[in-house]
C-alpha cells in the first residue's frame, strides 16, 4: 500500500518589506499635495525662495559691492532705471545720490534684513518656548508671574517695545560704536519684542499635554522635569510655533525696516532694506522716485510671499481642514 504524504505546508510568507524612506513619505504626505493644490502658495513659495538665493549669494550674484568706495564714483549719481531716457544698461534700476548701483544695494540690504529678521525671530522663539514650556508645566506662581509679564506687554505695540529696549541697550553701551552694536541690538529689540506669541501658545498646549497618560509614566520612571519637558512634551507642542514663526519673520523684516527708516536701526553703512528706504524717501519729491521705490517694492513682495506661506501652512497643519 502506498502511503501519500500530505501536501507540504506553504512556505512562511516573506517577511514585510523595509518602511518607506522620507523622501517616499514626503511625497506621499498630505502637505505636500495641499501645497501642489495651491498656486497661489507655490508662486509664494518660488519667490520667498529666489529672494533667500539672492541675498545668500549677494556678493556673487550682485554686479557690484554698493558699500565698497573702490567701486562707487559720484559721477554715476542719481542715473534713471535702464529703460528711461537717461539709464544706463550697467544700472537696471538705477542708482542712488552715491552713485551706488541700486540693483545690487537691494541684494545686500535684502541680505541683512533676513539676517537681523532670522536670527530676532529664533531669539523671540528661544525665549517664548522655554517660557511657554515652564509656565505650562510648571503652573502656579511660575505660571502667573510669566503670564502677567506676558500680559503686560502685550499692552505695548511691538514697534514701542523694540523702540524702548534699543534705547536702553544703547544707553547701556554708550561708549561703544554704534556701527558695531548696531545689529546685535536690533536682534535683541525684535526678541524681546515677540517672545510672548511663543510663550502664551506654547503655555496653552503644554497645560492640556502635561496630564497625558505618556507625560505621567515618565514621571512615574523617575525622569527629570526637563528632560520630560524636552523630550515628550516639546515634540508634541511644537507644531503651532512652526506657523508662528514663518509669519513673525514677515513682522520681523518689517520692524527691522521700520526701525531704520526712523533712524534707530542699522546706520547707511551696513546696507538694509529700512536703510535704503530711509535714503530714498528723502528724494521721493525730486523726481528721483526709484531711490525709494525699488527698496520698497521688494520689502512689500518678500512680506506678503512670507505671510501667504504662512497662512498656508497654518491651515495645512489644522487636521480639521484636512
Amino acid at each position: 500500500m502506498t502511503i501519500q504524504t500530505p501536501p507540504s505546508a506553504p512556505a512562511p510568507a516573506a517577511a514585510s518589506s523595509n518602511p518607506p524612506s522620507l523622501w517616499a513619505r514626503i511625497l506621499d504626505s498630505d502637505i505636500l499635495a495641499s501645497f501642489l493644490r495651491s498656486k497661489v502658495t507655490m508662486v509664494a513659495a518660488v519667490i520667498v525662495l529666489l529672494m533667500f538665493i539672492g541675498a545668500a549669494f549677494s556678493p556673487w550674484i550682485a554686479p557690484t559691492n554698493p558699500f565698497d568706495p573702490a567701486t562707487v564714483f559720484l559721477s554715476d549719481a542719481n542715473i534713471p532705471p535702464a529703460w528711461q531716457a537717461g539709464g544706463d544698461p550697467k544700472f537696471i534700476f538705477g542708482t542712488d545720490d552715491q552713485g551706488r548701483d541700486l540693483y545690487s544695494a537691494i541684494l545686500y540690504g535684502l541680505r541683512v534684513s533676513l539676517i537681523v529678521g532670522g536670527l530676532g525671530v529664533a531669539l523671540a522663539a528661544t525665549i517664548g518656548i522655554t517660557l511657554g514650556l515652564l509656565a505650562g508645566y510648571l503652573g502656579g506662581r511660575v505660571d502667573s508671574l510669566i503670564m502677567r509679564i506676558a500680559d503686560v506687554q502685550l499692552t505695548f505695540p511691538a514697534i514701542l517695545i523694540a523702540l524702548l529696549i534699543d534705547g536702553v541697550v544703547r544707553g547701556i553701551f554708550k561708549g561703544a560704536n554704534r556701527e558695531d552694536t548696531a545689529l546685535y541690538v536690533l536682534v535683541i529689540s525684535i526678541g524681546l519684542s515677540f517672545w510672548v506669541q511663543y510663550a502664551r501658545t506654547i503655555r496653552g498646549s503644554t497645560l492640556v499635554e502635561r496630564n497625558k497618560d505618556y507625560v505621567q509614566a515618565a514621571r512615574l520612571v523617575g525622569l527629570p522635569a526637563p528632560l520630560i519637558m524636552l523630550r515628550h512634551v516639546l515634540p508634541n507642542v511644537i507644531g503651532p510655533v512652526l506657523v508662528i514663526l514663518t509669519i513673525n519673520l514677515a513682522l520681523a523684516v518689517i520692524t527691522e525696516a521700520t526701525l531704520s527708516f526712523l533712524g534707530v536701526g542699522l546706520p547707511p553703512t551696513q546696507p538694509s532694506l529700512g536703510t535704503l528706504i530711509s535714503i530714498g524717501n528723502r528724494y521721493l519729491f525730486s523726481g528721483d522716485w526709484w531711490i525709494v521705490a525699488f527698496p520698497g517694492l521688494t520689502l512689500a513682495i518678500l512680506v506678503l510671499a512670507v505671510n501667504l506661506l504662512g497662512d498656508w501652512l497654518r491651515d495645512a497643519l489644522n487636521p480639521r481642514l484636512r
